[in-house]
């Protein structure tokens, strides 16, 4: 996931560029001025930037607890609160199996990692019985 961000982010910004340095040159009937071009790069980098937003998933994990960072928000867990962790048929990410039939998606442990993703889960499901062991 994290390649897949950079490459489109680079491929969007590339596009974008091509677009304001092209601007000028089409006579279409519109005026293009400088500020058009400056524009066409910001949106791009605006869109660059929600891009690599998918990189930022990450999990840090240890016999404490565990710390989940996806897009935007960060949540700490303790192993107490969390009753396991899960990938279910079909689902594009892992999660923590929570009190209440709750859940919280761990978008850094995608499937498309396949193996990866299984020795990932498999370290937090380790973890997590040895915390909940010692108790």
């Amino acid at each position: 996931m994290l390649i897949t961000a950079w490459v489109c982010a680079v491929a969007v910004m590339a596009f974008f560029a091509v677009v304001a340095y092209l601007m000028p040159s089409e006579d279409t009937g519109v005026i293009f001025r400088p500020v058009d071009q400056a524009s066409m790069m910001v949106i791009g980098a605006f869109v660059a930037g929600g891009l690599l937003l998918m990189a930022r998933p990450r999990v840090r994990a240890d016999g404490h607890g565990i710390e989940i960072r996806n897009v935007v928000l960060t949540r700490w867990f303790p192993w107490p609160e969390v009753h396991g962790i899960s990938f279910p048929d079909g689902a594009s990410s892992a999660r923590l199996e929570l009190p209440d039939d709750e859940y919280h998606p761990v978008l850094a442990v995608q499937a498309v990692d396949r193996g990866l993703a299984v020795r990932n889960v498999r370290t937090l499901r380790d973890l997590h019985r040895d915390a909940v062991r010692r108790g």
